[in-house]
């Protein structure tokens, strides 16, 4: 209730809001919504996939010059089962996520993604950064509207309209989301 009430305070004296998510807070998010096996998010296989699998885990956000940083580590294989063994390719090892945030069907997405090994090289991890640049955007969606939706809304007495997200900024610690919006009371 407090939570709505100082939205609608402030949606009477300015045009849009500003908000403003820590990248703690994000990362607390990402652990809750995307990284939800055991810490990890499985981009390829599950974790009974014993030779054919690949995961991001611990991710850490950071600004990068306007742009969104996830370091997070990378564990994969791709590789066959023969007698017992996996016979293939594998690796483990820290990468960089560097993308640019956009709203765009009531959702967060990423875009312009850029994917690279901290500290290694080799044909594997190269095909593994590019795999995850192709992906990320595809399959990274955060709900915003929906849940702008399930904390202003109140079925027969508050109604979300109009829901805009004209700017977002990536600051020094936080991720700053312009939202506009009418909320309806009945």
């Amino acid at each position: 209730m407090k939570l709505a009430i100082a939205v609608l305070l402030a949606a009477q004296s300015a045009a849009a809001v500003e908000f403003h998510i820590q990248f703690a807070a994000l990362e607390r998010m990402l652990g809750e919504q995307v990284f939800t096996e055991e810490g990890r998010r499985y981009v390829k296989g599950d974790r009974a996939a014993r030779c054919n699998f690949a995961y991001l885990e611990a991710p850490h956000i950071e600004n990068d010059g306007g742009r969104v940083r996830i370091r997070a580590r990378f564990t994969g294989r791709t590789a066959l089962n023969v007698l017992g063994q996996c016979v293939g390719l594998g690796d483990a090892f820290p990468l960089a996520i560097g993308a640019r945030p956009v709203y765009k069907d009531g959702q967060l997405r990423l875009t312009d993604v850029t994917v690279v090994s901290e500290n290694k090289s080799g044909l594997y991890i190269r095909r593994v950064c590019a795999a995850l640049a192709a992906g990320l955007p595809r399959d990274f969606k955060y709900p915003l509207e929906d849940e702008a939706r399930k904390t202003l809304e109140e079925p027969g007495r508050r109604e979300l309209q109009n829901f805009r997200v004209p700017e977002i900024r990536v600051e020094n610690g936080a991720l700053v989301l312009v939202v506009d919006f009418q909320l309806k009371v009945k």
